[in-house]
């Protein structure tokens, strides 16, 4: 099922007179969606001249999960530090950035706001264009960071902590939605089953390391609409987890986090070569926090061998939240002459729509 998830975009617009935009173009991006401070340099779209993350885990880790008000208040003091350590790690003055990108949406609508602030003030003050950026369209780019190359048509698997998309990609400003989960995205499950089971924070590693101790077969974990369309569902998967425990007590944890990843995973692997068949991809490319999980990456590899299609990993810096990814993404929209007026606000609740333009 394909979803019509168009919605609001950031403010474009089209300059009267475009500056040339080429390997030289020079875009400072900033990331402030949730509880990491970033901010990178990003030459032509592609080459990384610098990418720096000020993590809050440790702030948040004793809450279990992201508060909002404390991530904002922490965005503030470290963004210019961020913004400055880019910089010099890049080697380059500020005069030298040609546009500044940041994420718009979707988020915390408080933390969105210091980097949209941030970014506005400083292509201001540099007399360069802004660019909005949707947080969900730049992980399409982060995977892209490290094969530029990489082959359209592409399905593009995002799996992080607030989303599961299965996106067709056409070519860079040409996309739809194919499927989605229809209520708790994987990362989210991870992190309420590692919670359930008290593993540390954040649950999704604590989940994969758990699991490499334990026995995938132990617990029978349902597997959710698995030939239904391409939407997922993970809820279900997360009370069958709750609901077993509760009626085993003795169970081992590592047994228990062994198995429901599997499932999660199985799942999400055999939607993708599914979609992919049904876009014709030439390429599968994955993104999102849950992308850096060992089994997702390693089975996921078997069945693009399986498929015949090429896999996209990204590094496993690039899979978190970061700016390179808001930079790049920034840079091909200055390339289709597109900017965003400053009086642009954030939007906390901003789509991955069809076409983005």
């Amino acid at each position: 099922m394909t979803h019509d998830t168009t919605s609001s975009t950031p403010s474009v617009e089209v300059f009267s007179s475009m500056p040339q935009i080429d390997s030289a173009t020079v875009v400072l991006g900033v990331e402030t969606s949730c509880d990491e401070t970033a901010a990178a340099v990003v030459m032509g779209g592609t080459d990384v001249l610098s990418s720096v993350v000020s993590s809050q885990l440790d702030v948040h880790a004793r809450f279990g999960g992201v508060v909002p008000e404390i991530a904002s208040r922490a965005h503030v003091e470290s963004i210019p530090h961020v913004v400055a350590e880019a910089l010099e790690r890049a080697n380059i003055d500020l005069d030298r950035v040609d546009a500044v990108a940041a994420t718009v949406g979707p988020g915390l609508v408080g933390a969105l706001l210091v980097g949209v602030s941030a970014a506005k003030a400083t292509a201001l003050a540099l007399e360069v264009p802004f660019i909005g950026v949707n947080h969900l369209e730049a992980h399409l780019y982060a995977a892209l960071l490290d094969e530029p190359r990489a082959e359209f048509p592409m399905l593009f698997v995002l799996v992080s902590g607030g989303h599961t998309l299965f996106v067709e990609m056409v070519d860079h400003d040409s996309y739809r939605v194919i499927g989605q989960t229809i209520d708790d995205a994987a990362g989210e499950a991870f992190d309420k089953v590692a919670r359930f089971l008290h593993l540390s924070y954040p649950g999704g590693p604590a989940i994969d390391k758990a699991a490499t101790r334990g026995n995938d077969t132990a617990v029978a974990i349902p597997r959710a609409m698995l030939n239904d369309g391409f939407d997922v569902s993970f809820s279900g998967v997360k009370t069958a987890v709750i609901n077993y425990v509760r009626a085993n007590p003795t169970v081992s944890s590592d047994d228990v986090a062994a198995s429901f990843q599997r499932a999660v995973v199985d799942v999400l692997v055999h939607k993708s070569r599914r979609a992919a068949r049904h876009v014709n991809a030439r390429t599968i490319a994955l993104g999102g926090g849950v992308a850096a999980n060992s089994l997702l990456r390693s089975e996921m590899t078997k069945a693009a061998e399986s498929e015949g299609v090429s896999l996209v990993l990204p590094s496993r810096e690039m899979c978190t939240d970061n700016a390179a990814m808001i930079a790049s993404a920034g840079w091909y929209r200055l390339r289709r002459g597109e900017s965003t007026a400053l009086d642009a606000g954030a939007n906390p609740n901003l789509k991955l729509g069809s076409g983005q333009r």
